[in-house]
């Protein structure tokens, strides 16, 4: 017998629900979990981050950071002409600074030979096609590991601003391809933009710490750039409250008037949720940084066998890029290349 009811009255739900679609159909297999893919992430997709340490041929693990060195800057040629080879676009360095040359008015700051400016130099030299990415700060070069001058207690923003100008022309004759100041002063980036059209360095990139948070998760970095046993007191009078969301907005407004060409967002996974709104706002380019201490989260829980630790690393890029990143700084660039490539 033929029902006369309409054949969505006959199924057990409504039309377009279970069974007509099972989404497990998708994802059954392999090939066809590759091809609906919402998010890839790609060696482009990655800046790589290096620490650059006087000396020839010198090698120094880092232990807050398992599988991540000091390098000298030969060998941080190398390692830039790896970046090429796997397709990693750019390198972003950090200068181990020696404690002879850290002063409270951070003069090696403003020194063309400092560390971080010959390894610069070294890299251009190389010729190799991969972007060089230089901090715009003065912890690596502060007696008391701020990333500003310290004046009677205080972080002095104006007079730390007059100092960063200096040193992002600095950098820039260097061949510093993209600048990116971290420092949360106000009104830096405008300064830095100004100073560099005048100097004949129009075409130098700013891809400013727009929201840069006063986070936890920056030890195992300080370890890195040995600023971390120099710190006096904290960094929250200039990095931004944890809490605080519209204000990362408010930001990233103002830098990109200023003048900036990227905005980065630090730390990474725990401010996911900034990432997305600034892409939205704005529709800029937007970097975020897999800090330190999510990179050393990850391989502790691996070490301990509590995580698989390609898979962690894998879904944790995934999700800067599902939140809207342009690009991810993360100490995995070249082994995620090497599996992504």
């Amino acid at each position: 017998m033929t029902s006369d009811k309409p054949f969505s009255d006959r199924t057990p739900n409504a039309l377009g629900g279970y069974p007509l679609q099972r989404p497990r159909r998708n994802r059954r297999t392999n090939w066809s979990r590759r091809l609906v893919a919402e998010t890839s992430l790609t060696p482009a997709d990655l800046i790589w981050p290096m620490f650059v340490i006087e000396g020839d041929n010198r090698r120094e693990p880092i232990p807050s950071m398992p599988g991540v060195e000091r390098r000298s800057i030969d060998l941080i040629v190398e390692a830039a002409r790896e970046a090429e080879t796997l397709g990693i676009p750019a390198i972003a360095l950090f200068p181990n600074t020696d404690p002879k040359l850290r002063t409270g008015d951070a003069r090696e700051a403003l020194n063309p030979d400092n560390l971080v400016c010959r390894a610069t130099r070294a890299v251009k030299a190389a010729g190799l096609d991969v972007g060089v990415i230089l901090d715009v700060a003065l912890d690596p070069y502060t007696s008391h590991g701020h990333d500003g001058l310290l004046v009677d207690g205080e972080i002095v923003n104006d007079e730390t601003v007059d100092m960063l100008v200096r040193q992002s022309l600095v950098q820039a004759e260097a061949g510093a391809d993209v600048l990116a100041p971290s420092d949360m002063m106000d009104g830096r980036i405008g300064a830095i933009r100004r100073a560099l059209e005048a100097d004949g360095h129009a075409a130098t990139q700013i891809m400013s710490y727009a929201a840069k948070y006063a986070s936890a998760f920056y030890g195992p970095f300080r370890d890195a750039v040995g600023s971390g046993g120099l710190l006096k007191g904290d960094k929250r009078t200039y990095q931004m409250d944890p809490a605080n969301g519209d204000e990362a907005l408010r930001e990233v407004a103002l830098d990109i008037a200023e003048g900036a060409d990227m905005v980065m967002v630090k730390p990474g996974l725990p401010y996911l949720d900034i990432v997305r709104r600034v892409v939205e706002t704005f529709h800029v380019p937007t970097f975020a940084y897999q800090v330190s201490g999510e990179y050393a989260m990850i391989m502790a829980a691996a070490e301990r066998g509590v995580l698989d630790e390609e898979r962690a690393m894998l879904e944790s890029l995934a999700a800067f890029k599902r939140a809207g990143a342009a690009g991810i700084f993360t100490y995995f660039a070249p082994r995620v290349a090497k599996l992504v490539g």
